[in-house]
């Protein structure tokens, strides 16, 4: 995806340039996991909605894994033997038209696997063997400075709320709504952004 790309976007089309990214690379393979990407995201997302979460952290949880499409080192895959950092590309695409709390969500929920491994140690347990994988390339657990300089984010409950959705959502035999379910409530963070920056 080309720089000329996400010039022309603006907060009129954010929405259609990520539905569009769903439709057309959604059926990729998520990581070695048994769902694909949209399935992983719209899980996620589905999950909050069910759980009566607010709308930021439905939308957050659904666009957290965007940089997995937009990253210019490409899909992670389980013979990698680096990190991919599609968490900071996912954020620059929507940083421009989501609030900090919906970026942080994006951007920090890798390092919130991180914490969680190191602060909650039965987490671990509940990864899978593609996200232990990930997670031996993005530093392992966090030592006590890292968590000392986490903890200090703001926004940390809500990424630490969709950093569990992440893990929730793999399930094989899930159902969930498409993305378009999701677009209104995705435009109106957007707009309400929009309007007050």
């Amino acid at each position: 995806m080309s720089k000329a790309d996400f010039d022309r976007l603006d907060h009129t089309n954010i929405v259609g340039f990520l539905q569009d990214i769903f439709e057309r690379r959604g059926g990729e393979e998520y990581l070695g996991e048994p769902v694909t990407m949209a399935e992983h995201m719209l899980q996620g997302a589905t999950i909050a909605e069910q759980n009566g979460q607010p709308e930021i952290i439905i939308v957050s949880a659904l666009l957290h894994d965007i940089g997995h499409f937009t990253s210019e080192f490409g899909m992670f895959s389980m013979e990698d033997t680096e990190d991919r950092y599609h968490e900071d590309a996912g954020a620059r695409v929507l940083q421009a038209f989501f609030p900090t709390l919906v970026t942080d969500c994006v951007r920090y929920h890798v390092a919130a696997k991180r914490y969680l491994c190191a602060t909650r140690p039965s987490y671990y347990d509940r990864l899978s063997a593609a996200s232990i994988h990930s997670l031996n390339l993005q530093g392992g657990p966090m030592n006590k400075d890292e968590i000392l300089e986490f903890e200090k984010n703001p926004n940390l409950k809500e990424i630490i709320a969709v950093r569990f959705l992440d893990e929730a959502g793999k399930h094989p035999d899930m159902i969930t709504p498409p993305f378009q379910h999701f677009a209104p409530m995705v435009q109106r963070i957007v707009d309400q952004h929009c309007k007050a920056s």
